[in-house]
């Protein structure tokens, strides 16, 4: 027991301030949401759209790219020859709506808390059950990491369930998967109403590299509705608290800070 209490003195405190401290510094490879410098392109140019591996970059009638599909492989950054194109460190990127997850070099639309009533129900105790529908398993680890000391998502009254029915809402993954959609669809008649729906990921949002795939469905957004978008391939675990704590209005001083 002295050991036990030794080490924890030793370690000292190991759980994130955030959204109270500062958030977590974040490595320089990290790519966050894009900036854009203004004005047009250059007519004859459209190596950034090329290279796009999931046709997220749209160049007319000006240079925007669709988070929504983005995997932040930042091919398109290197592909720019007038550096037009960044991933900044700004980790904020969880928005209410679909169309909103275009940047266009303005600030996007993040996403807003849910209204009194929503905020009552679920504001101090959210119960989710995660689907992999397809997924890859990138953005379920990351999901997972909230779960660790250093993160820590319960001090937020926010758990993972193991059933359905004992969930608010569910926390979605992967492209919905012809073979996951019946599943999906199964799961969340089982989830009681009132009920929320989280879908983190590119491919649970658009359904990512495998976007028209015969086999995929393209995310849940059409099948199921959406409360929250969480952009990234996978997304850092730090997008994902941010975005949960926006919807339950934990941090909403916080959303004009300075990164």
């Amino acid at each position: 027991m002295l050991d036990i209490l030794l080490t924890r003195i030793q370690q000292k405190h190991r759980t994130i301030s955030y959204p109270k401290g500062p958030a977590p510094e974040l490595p320089d490879r990290f790519a966050g949401a894009p900036v854009f410098d203004p004005g047009p392109c250059a007519e004859d140019c459209g190596r950034c759209a090329d290279v796009c591996p999931t046709r997220a970059i749209c160049r007319a009638p000006e240079l925007r790219v669709d988070l929504g599909r983005c995997i932040f492989c930042r091919k398109c950054e290197a592909a720019c020859l007038e550096n037009r194109i960044r991933f900044g460190p700004d980790y904020r990127m969880s928005v209410r709506k679909r169309e909103h997850l275009w940047a266009d070099g303005r600030p996007l639309q993040l996403a807003k808390s849910l209204d009194a009533a929503g905020k009552r129900l679920f504001g101090r105790s959210l119960k989710l059950r995660q689907v992999s529908a397809g997924g890859c398993n990138a953005c379920e680890a990351d999901v997972n990491v909230l779960g660790t000391v250093g993160w820590d998502l319960g001090r937020f009254g926010i758990q993972f369930v193991a059933s359905p029915r004992h969930a608010d809402g569910l926390l979605i993954t992967g492209p919905v998967t012809a073979n996951m959609k019946e599943a999906l669809l199964k799961t969340y008649a089982a989830t009681p109403a009132p009920k929320l729906v989280i879908a983190v990921g590119a491919c649970a949002i658009s359904g990512g590299i495998y976007s028209g795939h015969e086999q995929v469905n393209d995310g849940a957004v059409d099948i199921l509705p959406v409360d929250l978008l969480i952009p990234g391939c996978p997304p850092h675990p730090l997008t994902i608290l941010d975005g949960l704590l926006r919807l339950l209005g934990r941090i909403e001083k916080l959303s004009q800070n300075p990164i």
